[in-house]
Parts: structure tokens; sequence; C-alpha cells
């Protein structure tokens, strides 16, 4: 039975079809939360008469936490529709995108920057990035999500998960955000992540690069090995 916000709390944690890490579905609430919260509280103020309720500060929200982050210490995942519904929730917000994006940045491993890889040469700099991308994204999801790579980073997906809980393409900022995170966890003032093609918008398939201010070399713009594309 759902809750009146389209919550299930007591959906089942493991079962046939379950492949996505519930650490997506535990970013997503943790930051909805995160977002809802006042920015300032008054020592001597009442919320429940001075704060309008909102989502991501209800009872149903703060048991799903706690359900996830059960499910994320026994590593367990969660079926696809369970990550759909909750996208489908963020993205009534007016803030959705940015809120995705958000999401995209606190899903990047702990172990995705080291220092010692900020000494590399920019275009290997750039393939680490890549390859870390693909192999997150295929992590947290249970399948691959890129399909294919193109340097100095280009990344492409004919199909997207991701849509089907989310037609408008707002979501799409996931990737984005973790291609930003992970970049900027492997050189120094990486290019900023754009995302100029979406599937949702009617292009063909969804693409993300980065823009540099400076122009790479027209030979740094080659495509990148299927193996690649596929961690």
């Amino acid at each position: 039975m759902e809750s009146e916000h389209g919550v299930s709390p007591s959906a089942p944690a493991q079962g046939a079809g379950s492949r996505v890490q519930a650490r997506v579905a535990l970013a997503l609430l943790l930051t909805v939360r995160e977002y809802d919260r006042p920015g300032e509280v008054l020592d001597d103020e009442d919320l429940t008469l001075t704060l309008p309720r909102r989502f991501g500060l209800s009872e149903v929200v703060d048991s799903q936490i706690r359900r996830y982050e059960q499910d994320v210490r026994r590593l367990r995942r969660i079926p696809e529709s369970e990550v759909r519904d909750l996208i489908r929730l963020v993205t009534r917000r007016p803030d959705s995108e940015e809120l995705f994006r958000q999401v995209g940045r606190s899903l990047r491993s702990a172990g995705a920057s080291s220092g010692w890889r900020r000494l590399l040469p920019r275009g290997a700099a750039y393939a680490l990035a890549r390859r870390a991308v693909v192999r997150r994204l295929r992590a947290l999801f249970g399948q691959p999500v890129i399909t294919t790579v193109s340097a100095p980073f280009r990344l492409e997906a004919p199909t997207n998960l991701l849509l089907e809980g989310d037609p408008g393409g707002e979501v799409c900022a996931v990737v984005t955000g973790l291609s930003q995170a992970i970049l900027e966890g492997s050189m120094d003032a990486p290019g900023e992540v754009h995302h100029p093609r979406c599937r949702a918008h009617g292009h063909d398939l969804c693409v993300w690069d980065v823009r540099e201010s400076s122009a790479l070399p027209p030979s740094s713009a080659v495509p990148v090995s299927t193996e690649e594309a596929h961690g």
C-alpha cells in the first residue's frame, strides 16, 4: 500500500528483478530531505505553524531512509520500478534538475579520486574518468547505461533507463552530476559537463560531453574501444 506521497514503506528490499543498488534510492531521498530543510530556524519558532509541510521532512520519507540505509549496509539491490517511482516524485518539483545533479554528485564512489591522478597528462586523466563513470553507472544500476564513449570526454546512451521514470529528461542530470564529480576528482580545473542531446527532447540518443575554454587537438577526438564503453 502506498502512502499519500506515493512511497511504499513496506516494499520488498530484495527479490526477482532487483538490480539497482539501494544507495541510488537512498541518495535520492537524502538529497530531497536536505533540500527541504529550512535554511534557518529561530529558537522560538514553531515549525508546525510556520513551515509548510514538505515531502522531504515527512515521516514516510524518514522511514524509507532508515530502510534504505539498512539495505545499503547489507549490499541489497532494489527493483527498477521502485527507483522509477522515486524519480517521478522528484520530477514534480520545480528544482528537480538541480536536485538530480546533486544526487549524481553524491553517488560518486568514495575511492573515485586519487591525488596521483592529477599528475597524469590531461588526455590520460579524461580516459580514466570516462572509464570510472561507465563502471560506476553499471555498478549502481546493474546494467550498462553508457554504450559508447569518445575522447576527450563524450558519453552516449541510445536508450536511457532513467527516462522511464522521467519522460521530461531532468533525471539525466544524475549522469551530469556524477560525471562532473568524477572529473573534479581526476584533474585540476576540468571542463564543465553538458547534456546537449537528450532522447526526452527528440534526439536519437543521450549525449554528455565536456566543454573546455581551450580547444583540444583534433587528434584527441577519436572513438574509444567498445571494451571501454562497457567498463
